[in-house]
């Protein structure tokens, strides 16, 4: 008799994603794609599809003005399947088609969101697609009048789908080439709405989709939330107030910067606290960043959003827990603790691996990319960190990088986008599994 097989999580979930950034690349390689009619190199083709399905935001073509509408209406979809998850998708497609869910595509989905149970699991999964398109129709109408004064009335209703799209995923990708390329939204530096809704897009889609189920059943009683949201909300404000006030008082208080009024100094600060983690929208030249700015940036970049959210890198919940952890060995106990709730060992070597994991894939990118195309240390780090952390910002070296360099970044992207870990365990074998333990040895650390 047969044994039933199935396919693990992490498996679903890596070759899902690869499924779709290879179909990706085929079509993106295409004439049709291209604004010229020509077919697009594969790895040009590929580094764009990785980016858009990874919800990074790092271009090695000028969005606006090299793809088609046709090239970039596949950028958008590849966005927003990136952004939705693709466990997400196929459970939607699953319910759309009249078929029953059973228990494996239920606990599948309860593994991809970062859900506690899995009773309720269908319930959630059309709340999220739901809030999503609520979410993401709200951010286009509201940004719609300034698009439509700037493009026109068509173009502007394209433009504010396509940027509400990239803001609530998270994937920073832009089509304001046709002004300057690779400007991002810094022609909107000065604007209030355009800096708002953006900001709030990216806020709402990085902070998971159990915080919104929890806001959604608890309003403001902040006491009976989960855990995980707690400390998500509580991680992701002291990450945007932070930063903002050493951009405010130490970076952009510079006389360098001429801003205009007060108001584009907040909305400077603001913007460039937020949209690292992990959007990768920018509205003023990164370049002109100090040493510090720039290693902030890079931190905020590789810490990321929440995990079952629409965006990448580490993850806030992993650096509660590492924390946490550090705080329960400086004061000799036995657990860490969060919220008066004790954390499992399991999450804290998790959370130790994952943060030793981006480490080195930064350190390591970084060095190659220096190596082989002669770039200074500092950019080169920049732009590992902002691929692995999906995020998208850059120093304005991307386009201009060797074969070599955009594998890297191509490789980065996949594993930031689907997780390291859950790479490691989709191809390394179960099969060796072993439940005795060696003989215990203490040795000395730190």
């Amino acid at each position: 008799m047969k044994k039933s097989r199935h396919i693990s999580t992490s498996r679903f979930i890596f070759f899902g994603f690869l499924g779709v950034i290879v179909l990706g690349t085929f079509i993106l390689t295409l004439p049709i794609s291209s604004s010229s009619g020509e077919f697009t190199s594969v790895v040009d083709a590929l580094f764009t599809a990785t980016s858009a399905t990874c919800v990074t935001g790092l271009v090695v073509h000028d969005t606006a003005t090299y793809w088609s509408a046709f090239g970039q209406g596949v950028i958008i979809v590849l966005i927003q399947i990136g952004g939705m998850g693709v466990i997400t998708i196929a459970l939607l497609l699953t319910r759309m088609s009249g078929r029953k869910i059973g228990l494996r595509q239920r606990t599948l989905m309860q593994e991809a969101i970062s859900a506690h149970k899995m009773g309720g699991i269908v319930r959630l999964t059309g709340f999220i697609v739901k809030m999503m398109l609520i979410f993401e129709l709200a951010g286009a109408v509201l940004m719609y009048p300034e698009f439509a004064k700037q493009f026109g009335i068509i173009k502007g209703i394209w433009y504010s789908l396509f940027h509400s799209i990239s803001a609530f995923c998270n994937a920073g990708f832009d089509l304001m080439g046709v002004r300057e390329h690779y400007s991002s939204l810094t022609t909107f530096s000065s604007s209030v709405l355009i800096n708002v809704v953006i900001m709030l897009l990216i806020i709402i889609g990085g902070i998971g989709f159990v915080t919104w189920d929890d806001i959604k059943k608890h309003k403001l009683h902040f006491g009976r939330y989960r855990m995980q949201s707690k400390v998500i909300l509580g991680v992701t404000s002291i990450l945007i107030i932070v930063p903002v006030l050493y951009f405010y008082f130490f970076e952009f208080g510079k006389s360098t910067w001429n801003f205009d009024s007060e108001k584009d100094r907040v909305l400077a600060s603001l913007f460039q606290t937020v949209s690292p983690r992990t959007a990768g929208f920018n509205t003023v030249d990164l370049n002109q960043l100090s040493g510090v700015g720039q290693l902030i940036t890079i931190i905020l970049m590789l810490i990321g959003a929440a995990p079952g959210s629409t965006a990448g890198g580490m993850k806030v919940t992993t650096v509660a827990v590492l924390f946490s952890t550090v705080v329960a060995v400086f004061r000799k106990r036995q657990d860490a603790n969060l919220f008066k709730r004790r954390l499992s060992n399991e999450v804290a070597r998790s959370a130790s691996a994952t943060l030793l994991m981006y480490t080195f894939l930064f350190m390591f990118g970084g060095i190659v990319i220096s190596i082989a195309d002669n770039i200074p240390i500092m950019k080169s780090l920049f732009e590992t960190a902002s691929a692995v952390g999906t995020v998208g910002l850059s120093l304005g070296i991307t386009p201009s990088l060797s074969m070599v360099s955009k594998i890297v970044l191509i490789v980065l992207m996949f594993l930031g986008r689907v997780g390291g870990l859950t790479v490691i365990f989709a191809t390394l074998s179960n099969k060796n599994y072993n439940v005795s333990r060696l003989p215990q040895e203490k040795i000395m650390v730190g």
